[in-house]
């Protein structure tokens, strides 16, 4: 097995992940650099940027509502769903793979919240994929329902990184054999021998490719690497922060305020992240651009970042920057 690098960035000191009562972060701290796709950021008209942000109707729309209508079939999804948030050997999973990255690396969360945000966008992003006649290919090529489709989604974000459990680094091929025995059990309750092999198959191929080494084949898989990515919102950031610190990790850990997706003008999914400070844009091109590159969704999900900040005159006045990347 190689030695592939983490996901996400090692954190420079053993301090605890921040909360939301950390200071607020000033606009005195440095830049980020641009990425190769990333442009300068150019003022929009703020009157029509303004209009944009608040024609986001579906900002709240976060967490996966079973009774809700969705773009696919999710009966077999709830069921599966009714199952993991009820079993006592996955929530166990879930809380205790938080001790090795936060209690003894000093890192950023990776327990159940992490999770629930990861399985909730995956979903969401999933719906809008969907609605915009992306066609899946994980389940369909083992001979699957579309069914399955969301089942895969959500078991392999719900189990991405159980392998913390082990240790921090390499943790994702910790996780197929610890999510193979979780599967191995959960599945006889919704399929036969062949499919939950089958399904068993697509989840775990989901799971290893949420690392950027991995390459992934599946759309589903896609959609899970890059749900991984989105959980970033201030205080959640991937990048971690640095305590007490005023360096790029910190200003722009704290500078991310909400995460949306929603059905793009272009393409079937938009991106929209808020933020409070331009260098959240560090955030989104060494974290986010890494998981959406080599997705299989390049093309069908758009990523704008809007900055809102003071006019630096008066403090009354606002602009408004749009980047895309």
């Amino acid at each position: 097995m190689s030695d592939p690098t983490d996901d996400d960035p090692e954190p420079t000191d053993d301090g605890p992940e921040p909360t939301d009562d950390d200071p607020e972060p000033t606009d005195d701290g440095p830049e980020p650099t641009d990425g190769d796709d990333a442009h300068d950021p150019t003022a929009e008209d703020a009157p029509a940027a303004r209009e944009e942000i608040d024609a986001d109707t579906d900002a709240t729309r976060h967490e996966y509502d079973p009774d809700a209508e969705h773009a696919f079939p999710d009966g077999r999804l709830n069921e599966v769903l009714d199952r993991l948030e009820s079993d006592e050997e996955v929530l166990t999973y879930l809380e205790a793979q938080n001790v090795n990255p936060v209690a003894r690396k000093g890192y950023n969360d990776h327990g159940a919240k992490h999770v629930e945000i990861v399985r909730d966008r995956a979903l969401r992003l999933y719906d809008l994929l969907k609605s915009g006649g992306v066609e899946f290919n994980g389940a369909r090529q083992q001979g699957l329902d579309e069914a399955d489709e969301p089942v895969i989604v959500a078991l392999a974000a719900t189990l991405h990184d159980i392998g913390h459990v082990v240790h921090r680094h390499d943790h994702p091929y910790y996780s197929i054999p610890l999510a193979a025995d979780l599967l191995d059990d959960l599945l006889p309750s919704f399929y036969g021998v062949a499919d939950r092999v089958r399904v068993k198959a697509e989840v775990l191929h989901a799971i290893l490719c949420h690392h950027t080494e991995e390459q992934p084949l599946t759309l589903e898989a896609g959609v899970v690497r890059i749900a991984d990515g989105l959980d970033m919102e201030r205080g959640r950031s991937r990048v971690p922060y640095e305590e007490g610190g005023r360096g790029i990790n910190t200003v722009s850990s704290q500078a991310i305020e909400r995460v949306s997706l929603r059905q793009g003008d272009e393409t079937p999914v938009q991106v929209v992240i808020r933020m409070n400070n331009a260098a959240g844009v560090y955030q989104v091109d060494s974290l986010l651009k890494a998981k959406m590159e080599g997705s299989l969704l390049e093309d069908r999900v758009q990523t704008i970042a809007i900055n809102t900040h003071s006019d630096g005159q008066d403090g009354n006045g606002s602009i408004v920057d749009k980047i895309e990347l």
